[in-house]
């Protein structure tokens, strides 16, 4: 077991996660830079020639009133049945939550929920595994997510294996002229101006324009795009995806009101599932849906037409360092969410006039459990 401390061995580690089955941009370098408000250490597991065969990128961030908390978005990356790898990572981790002097290791990992050998052997490690949370909200990173496989896969048959009425609605896009085109770092304010839309259209806290800039900059035109539906003149909606190893991730949509019946949605969708196919990619995820997993809910309604396979994650996995601590902290984490909500719902209900600004937003002051839900995914 070693850390990643210089560039040399960042470099390394980033070879092989781009490399691993289980790869996932949460755990690159690149996203612990667009995190720069947390300290980042990365935890690395060796075979006896030195070879890389485990990766555990960590966040670490003081908690007011709680001290340190670390968090591994989507970790570890490893063969889920690699024994010694766990053991090396939960080992580097513990020594990292000393240093740290943190109350909690949390993690989400990118596993099956139904994966036994790795339940067994995390929990035998010390590992407690939460599955089935209040509500999805208490959790950082959706627990279920929608997911093409795109392996050996033509156009033509992903399109085949789509609902009828989405093929229709992307024909029917195209027909009434929706264009769509690659987005610059520039055009960011123009997606940004209609993701606020769409926050006060569906009631959730937008991130700031620059956060938006530090992804773009963090990840550069190999790994990040923006694209733009033009209609009339004018952007109507937008996404933006991630690209790494062999994966393309849907990480924000956004869309204005007046043009929805344009069906710009399924259209953006659809060049950003051709241009991950084009790609290489084995999988495109389209991140989480939360709370009712069937078609009343119009997220999962929206993402299960497209032909992609429901994955239910392990759930929250936590070692705590410092349980009484952790324990109070989740439940003043519970507390503040629910706070969180009341005031966003109300913010929204009361716009204000035209040409008044409104307040500024609730001071942020745990890491939020389930963030900006435009899509139903990541916030830290």
């Amino acid at each position: 077991m070693r850390y990643a401390s210089d560039e040399r061995s960042k470099q390394l580690y980033t070879e092989f996660l781009s490399r691993h089955e289980r790869c996932n941009f949460q755990q690159s370098v690149q996203w612990a830079q667009v995190k720069s408000n947390w300290i980042n250490e990365i935890v690395l597991a060796e075979d006896a020639q030195g070879n890389i065969t485990g990766g555990l990128s960590v966040l670490i961030r003081k908690i007011p009133f709680f001290g340190n908390l670390m968090y591994s978005p989507r970790g570890p990356i490893c063969d889920t049945g690699d024994k010694e790898s766990l053991r090396q990572l939960t080992e580097g981790a513990e020594l990292l939550a000393w240093k740290y002097n943190a109350m909690a290791l949390r993690m989400e990992p990118d596993v099956p929920f139904d994966d036994l050998p790795f339940r067994n052997i995390v929990e035998r490690l010390g590992y407690q595994i939460r599955d089935n949370p209040r509500s999805a909200r208490e959790l950082i990173q959706p627990q279920n997510v929608f997911r093409l496989d795109l392996r050996g896969k033509s156009e033509r048959q992903l399109l085949d294996e789509m609902h009828r009425k989405v093929r229709y609605n992307i024909r029917l896009a195209q027909r009434r002229g929706v264009q769509v085109r690659p987005g610059s770092r520039s055009e960011l304010r123009l997606f940004h101006a209609l993701l606020a839309e769409t926050g006060r259209r569906d009631h959730f806290l937008v991130r700031p324009l620059d956060y938006f800039e530090r992804i773009w900059d963090a990840f550069g035109p190999a790994h990040v795009r923006l694209l733009l539906a033009w209609y009339d003149g004018r952007p109507i909606a937008g996404i933006i995806t991630i690209h790494y190893g062999n994966k393309t991730w849907y990480a924000y949509g956004a869309s204005d009101s007046a043009h929805r019946g344009l069906m710009s949605s399924y259209l953006l969708q659809w060049e950003a599932i051709r241009r991950a196919l084009a790609m290489g990619d084995a999988v495109y995820d389209m991140r989480g849906v939360l709370e009712r997993l069937d078609v009343s809910n119009g997220l999962y309604y929206f993402k299960s037409r497209f032909g992609g396979s429901l994955t239910r994650f392990i759930g929250e996995v936590t070692m705590p360092y410092r349980p009484a601590a952790y324990r109070l902290y989740r439940l003043a984490e519970r507390v503040y969410m629910s706070l969180r909500d009341h005031y966003t719902t109300l913010r929204h209900r009361r716009s204000p006039p035209a040409g008044v600004q409104p307040a500024a937003p609730m001071p942020l002051l745990l890491p939020p459990a389930g963030g900006a839900q435009a899509n139903g995914h990541m916030s830290a």
